[in-house]
């Protein structure tokens, strides 16, 4: 039975009007999107929400009726676009369910009616819709389509090769790789998967470097500590170095070397680490790992501080302070022979190579600053008197012997900006370069620097002659410099060991190359990329792709847009439909262009971790779209500041072309393109195969309310490996630093930290108290937009009662 109940409730007014509003707004942009070639669901569905909307208004039952067939036809498009994908489902359907259950309420429901009616057919069949819903929800929610679920065998956990660990001391970390082979590998093994969630804190020091008002806003704790003997030591973004206890946190010295701190524009404001160089042990024995510490006479030990404003200073190691007997009075001026604008522009964030006799260092060129910029030239000096030894000029590589004084190097050359690695027993430094700037205009790029951009060089330790080279882009128009650590493992192969490197790359190839000669031990092949642009510049009819590889394996299409709404999902499918992209090696554009993996690259200067033992690979991939998009320089209203970061408006000085980079985002402030964003995975090196990948971290720190959404965030911080079978990892927009079960891949322990973790862990095993710890810098990242801080952790195994 129904009564007439009367005038229309406001709450279904305000309903309708809710609808009227969802629906114009869903028609206008699926519209849009529709003419631009795009999906129609939106236009649909935003004509039938208008026409939900008009029933309400007149109180016509048939509003429900349309409202559920509109909901059971959202979630057949649902799995016709996404299948059971949760994190692609939730924004499809997540606002008509809320708004069916709204709808279905006795409150609400009833009245959509000029009779009080609710238990009809239209309530019945919305209701279904509804439950399919949440079917389809909790099902979804037990698939993943983005892992790799895999584990290596009792065998290889053992470790095949015990002489993999020859040489090493699980007490120290001398080194930012760990070792002299870059791998981020410790032997210490009392830290083990089935005693790894006992981890408690064992102390935790603040260096008290906290950004300043004239600093950048990319100001970036990046540092992984070195330990030597009983202290750990590092490097703060202004360049101070500090000695800290090992077992207790607290400090034994400092250092500060007041850089210019007006230099005109920094674009970063970080220090990686230093680098140690240990005299008596290469006397003992003519290598840098595998013999106790022992003490020595001043300066015999000293370390390596790179500072911003462009010096290189040598520190002894017990009291922190400057060696006379190196350059001027303990420092030497890497701004010599670089032109009078390198103050500022010329930046040394990375920890130098150290060999026995040589300090090889190199360092960044401002991004996008300018046609005509400081050169990168690759230095080598003595490692007791800081005499320049040779030099590779990228524009003049056949000229090593010293650069005369008051001459100048070739200027606008790639530059070699992250850590290096040196294989003495060849006689080789492996040099990762980058591109010349700026990175988008590369018309007037010499044929010196085309040949050298974005190329793994093995230079000569003694001369600086190029020995043999390895290009991973050509004419890079993407910014896809060389960013990470390479490493050195001798490989299992069926011909027995090979001595190979691994190089990672922005685009997410792994290249494993014989170290000896550069020839590829994976396959590389040259495959057809994308051509022309419409500014003027040229792109390259073909690019190298590794046989190892976590480059997207397919590009990004409209259905893998993503968002909070179904409303904000359709603006940037509407964004993507606007951009030029035609797949990986999309040339920028005026129109803008989708450039997938974007500026941050699938791997960065966190490099990987090797286990040489198991021989493993583990790593920590990033999957983030980015636009580039190319601006006439007439064009551009004087008012428009450029500079300031990575991201905006880049000056490009002198170039007929501006660049404007940009994060692909929504109009929320989430990736436009669907999760997960990161991953945790690890590579088997005898069969380069990948043997487990699984999403790492949460929206803890990102997300409202704090609410720790598993979405797989993006990491920039690099991952350790133990011998005791344990993986640790900072770096997720979480605060947190993490432990894996290497075996595979499960997250077994995480630590809260007090701000980003935006650097890599090390561990080492106490000498004094036969504690293993893990020692984390959390101090943020600018850039990355997680919480700045000071702190350096440090975790043990809680004691037994």
């Amino acid at each position: 039975m129904s009564i007439d109940y009367g005038p229309r409730p406001l709450r279904v007014t305000l309903t309708a009007v809710v609808v009227l509003v969802l629906g114009a707004l869903m028609a206008i942009g699926g519209g849009y999107l529709a003419i631009l070639g795009g999906s129609w669901y939106y236009l649909v569905a935003g004509v039938g929400l208008l026409v939900v909307a008009g029933l309400l208004f007149a109180r016509r039952r048939a509003a429900i009726w349309l409202y559920a067939v509109l909901l059971l036809a959202t979630l057949a498009w649902t799995l016709y676009e996404v299948r059971f994908d949760w994190w692609q489902m939730a924004p499809r359907i997540d606002l008509w369910c809320v708004l069916g259950l709204w709808f279905i309420l006795p409150f609400v429901n009833r009245y959509v009616s000029d009779r009080l009616v609710w238990r009809d057919g239209a309530s019945a069949l919305l209701g279904l819709g509804l439950l399919a819903g949440a079917l389809m929800a909790g099902y979804a929610l037990t698939q993943d389509y983005h892992s790799i679920t895999g584990e290596f065998s009792d065998a290889q956990m053992q470790g095949l090769d015990p002489q993999g660990e020859a040489g090493r001391s699980n007490s120290e970390w001398r080194s930012y790789g760990g070792s002299a082979q870059g791998d981020r590998y410790s032997t210490a093994d009392l830290i083990t998967p089935d005693n790894v969630g006992n981890l408690v804190k064992a102390w935790e020091y603040h260096t008290g470097d906290l950004p300043g008002p004239n600093d950048p806003g990319e100001f970036t704790y990046e540092v992984t500590p070195l330990k030597v003997g009983n202290s750990l030591f590092i490097c703060t973004p202004h360049s101070i170095a500090i000695a800290i206890d090992a077992d207790t946190g607290d400090e034994r010295w400092r250092y500060d070397p007041n850089i210019n701190r007006e230099a005109g524009y920094y674009q970063h404001m970080t220090c990686r680490g230093l680098a140690f160089h240990d005299g008596p042990r290469y006397a003992a024995t003519g290598a840098a790992d595998g013999q106790p510490y022992q003490p020595a006479a001043r300066c015999e030990r000293r370390l390596f501080l790179p500072t911003n404003d462009a010096t290189l200073v040598a520190l002894d190691v017990e009291d922190g302070k400057p060696c006379v007997d190196f350059g001027n009075a303990g420092v030497v001026d890497l701004k010599e022979g670089l032109g009078e604008d390198a103050l500022g522009v010329y930046l040394p964030t990375s920890p130098p190579v150290v060999t026995e006799k040589l300090v090889i260092v190199g360092g960044s060129i401002t991004d996008n600053g300018a046609v005509d910029s400081p050169g990168g030239v690759v230095r080598a000096y003595d490692v007791r008197s800081g005499e320049l030894v040779w030099n590779f000029d990228p524009g003049n590589p056949d000229a090593t012997e010293p650069l005369p004084p008051g001459e100048t190097y070739t200027r606008s050359t790639p530059n070699w900006w992250t850590t290096s690695v040196a294989d003495e027993s060849l006689g080789l430094v492996f040099i990762p370069t980058g591109n010349q700037t700026p990175d988008q205009w590369a018309i007037d790029r010499s044929a010196q620097a085309e040949r050298f951009t974005d190329t793994l060089i093995a230079l000569d330790l003694e001369t600086g002659k190029v020995r043999w080279e390895f290009q991973t882009v050509h004419h890079d128009l993407w910014d896809r410099d060389l960013p990470s650590q390479p490493t050195l493992v001798d490989i299992d192969r069926p011909e027995g060991k090979v001595p190979a490197i691994i190089q990672p790359t922005k685009r997410g190839d792994l290249y494993v190359l014989d170290r000896r000669t550069g020839e590829p031990i994976v396959p590389v092949e040259e495959i057809p990329v994308p051509q022309g642009t419409d500014y003027g510049d040229f792109t390259a009819p073909t690019q190298p792709v590794s046989a190892l590889t976590y480059a997207p394996q397919e590009p990004l299409y409209e259905k893998d847009m993503w968002g909070g709404t179904p409303l904000d999902q359709m603006l940037c499918r509407i964004q993507f439909r606007k951009l030029r992209y035609e797949g990986d090696f999309t040339p920028p554009s005026q129109k803008g262009s989708l450039i997938y993996p974007g500026n941050v690259g699938t791997f960065n200067w966190p490099s990987v971790a090797v286990d040489p033992s198991r021989q493993l690979l583990f790593g920590a991939p990033n999957y983030l779209a980015f636009i580039s998009t190319m601006v006439n320089r007439n064009d551009v209203d004087p008012e428009e500041r450029t500079g300031g970061g990575e991201t905006g408006l880049q000056p490009n000085l002198g170039a007929p072309w501006m660049v404007r980079l940009e994060p692909f985002m929504s109009v929320l402030g989430l990736p436009c393109q669907t999760p997960p964003w990161g991953y945790v995975t690890a590579v088997d090196l005898r069969t380069m195969k990948k043997v487990w990948m699984h999403k790492n971290g949460t929206s803890r720190d990102s997300a409202p309310l704090g609410i720790p959404f598993p979405v797989g965030t993006p990491a920039l911080g690099g991952p350790i490996v133990t011998a005791g079978g344990v993986a640790f990892m900072s770096g997720t927009l979480d605060y947190y630093l993490r432990a894996y079960d290497l075996r595979t891949g499960e997250e077994l322990w995480k630590g809260r930290l007090p701000a980003g973790g935006q650097a890599t862990p090390m561990t080492y095993v106490s000498e004094q108290t036969g504690k293993q710890y893990v020692v984390q810098m959390a101090g943020g990242h600018g850039s990355f937009g997680t919480k700045i801080g000071d702190s350096v952790v440090a975790w043990t195994l809680e004691e037994e009662l």
